[in-house]
Formats: C-alpha cells, sequence, structure tokens
C-alpha cells in the first residue's frame, strides 16, 4: 500500500470549510475554575476526588 503525504504546506478559509457561529458560547460564559497546585501539595493530592473531599472538609470546619 503506497501512503503518499497528503499535507499541504499551507491551508486556506476555503479548505476548511464553513465553521458554526458560537458553537461553543455557552461553554465559554460558563468559565473555568481551574487551579495548579504547587508540586509539594499536589503530592498529597492524588486525584481530583482527594482535592474536593479536603476542601469540603476544610470548608465546613471554618464554617462552624
Amino acid at each position: 500500500m503506497d501512503e503518499k503525504d497528503t499535507l499541504r504546506r499551507e491551508y486556506g478559509p476555503e479548505d476548511l470549510g464553513q465553521g458554526e457561529r458560537g458553537r461553543y458560547y455557552e461553554r465559554y460564559r460558563q468559565g473555568t475554575n481551574l487551579v495548579k497546585l504547587d508540586p509539594d501539595v499536589a503530592a498529597h493530592f492524588p486525584t481530583s476526588k482527594a482535592v474536593n473531599e479536603a476542601l469540603r472538609r476544610l470548608t465546613a470546619e471554618s464554617s462552624e
């Protein structure tokens, strides 16, 4: 089977198709709440579940 490289050096707008205006608008509006943990802290929280559980305990204690 002959596998020829079909990639072009450059693609123009006409090659990309029509697009869909506003496709990700709602998702964009919701924003994000990503937080980067320092490596020494992340070592204690191997999963997002572990982080969430610890933060829930912490916030429950502080609201009492």
